[in-house]
């Protein structure tokens, strides 16, 4: 089979319109929904990609738990499909570029300017954690920022699709890419949550210091930094990164998942914190990651926090101006109780 060009129409639905990403796995199209009359993008695995009868289920599993997530920071997955050998994703088509790209653009972000690029991220992400899914192969280049500066995320789950093509194998292309993931990949155990706070944590460095924390020609001088190296200082790079912020940086890059935020909503929660308290210790959410229960993992959508605590909120907000007149009505009328009943005898008197 020859590899989808443009104009082709996969399953008698999506038309491919033009080419704009390609990946080692997978090439990108924009495309057009000609059933919804919509634009789309297009994710279809490369050809040259063997894959068998397990991997296309896996991979269509991954989509369906994905198509599950609906979330501001997190790319839609509208539909998923097999065209001639060909399996592919169909997803939204989001304006704007990925994170990687503005990297090179720019060199790196203020703190300003990239903290909330990263509070998005966890969002996102941290949606996902609660929904039961692991992304597995975090980097700034499945995240994609819009021209209004709002951050998705996509991929999720395809890192551990690919892992059905050759269980056996440790590599790049089976455990998320070798920047980027933690030492627990490194060594080929499966991502946690904990995983995905850790690749947070290095693009946290990367957009911050322009530099990643970790460098080297092959994928395994990269494990070996992982597992056992030190990464320098952010301050080393900038001097005026906020101490705190490089604190918590460098708590998210330790080599234990139990020594991090176990899940990226808690790393969301700290550096949403820090944005309005300068002064916050990495150690602050101490209390709180005691105080909340183990993550309970459920393949279906959920309440935001926020919408959860507006709620609650709302059901506090008692009206009591409106309970204090109450009050004062039921006693108005039980004081007149007694004098109804005087006039009543004094027209009744009882037969004796």
């Amino acid at each position: 089979m020859s590899q989808p060009d443009e104009g082709r129409l996969l399953n008698n639905r999506y038309q491919l319109l033009e080419r704009f990403g390609s990946g080692g796995m997978a090439l990108i199209y924009r495309a057009r929904d000609t059933l919804l009359d919509r634009y789309v993008a297009i994710k279809v695995l490369r050809e040259d990609q063997a894959h068998n009868a397990d991997f296309d289920r896996q991979f269509q599993n991954e989509a369906r738990a994905a198509a599950n997530l609906s979330h501001p920071n997190i790319v839609t997955v509208y539909d998923y499909g097999i065209d001639n050998g060909a399996p592919f994703i169909v997803m939204e088509l989001v304006p704007g570029t990925d994170l990687k790209s503005l990297l090179h653009k720019r060199g790196r972000f203020s703190v300003e300017a990239g903290i909330p690029l990263i509070v998005q991220a966890c969002a996102g992400i941290g949606y996902a954690h609660r929904a039961g899914l692991v992304h597995c192969d975090v980097k700034p280049h499945n995240m994609l920022v819009t021209p209004d500066e709002r951050l998705k995320v996509t991929d999720f789950g395809i890192a551990r699709a690919l892992a059905t093509l050759n269980p056996a194998e440790r590599s790049d292309v089976v455990w998320g890419s070798p920047q980027y993931y933690s030492p627990e990949q490194a060594t080929g155990h499966a991502p946690s949550p904990a995983s995905d706070v850790y690749s947070l944590g290095v693009v946290t460095y990367e957009i911050l210091t322009g530099t990643l924390p970790f460098t080297a020609s092959t994928a395994e001088e990269l494990a070996h930094l992982h597992l056992e190296a030190e990464p320098i200082p952010p301050s080393e790079y900038v001097p005026d990164i906020p101490e705190p912020l490089e604190q918590i940086i460098l708590k998210v890059l330790a080599k234990e998942p139990s020594a991090r935020y176990r899940t990226a909503d808690q790393l969301g929660r700290v550096l949403l914190k820090f944005g309005t308290q300068r002064d916050l210790s990495p150690d602050d959410s101490a209390s709180m990651q005691r105080a909340e229960p183990a993550p309970t993992y459920v393949v279906k959508e959920l309440p935001e926090p926020m919408m959860m605590a507006d709620a609650a909120e709302e059901a506090m907000n008692i009206d009591w101006l409106s309970v204090g007149l109450g009050l004062m009505a039921l006693i108005a009328v039980g004081g007149l109780v007694p004098f109804w009943m005087w006039i009543y005898f004094v027209y009744n008197p009882p037969i004796r």
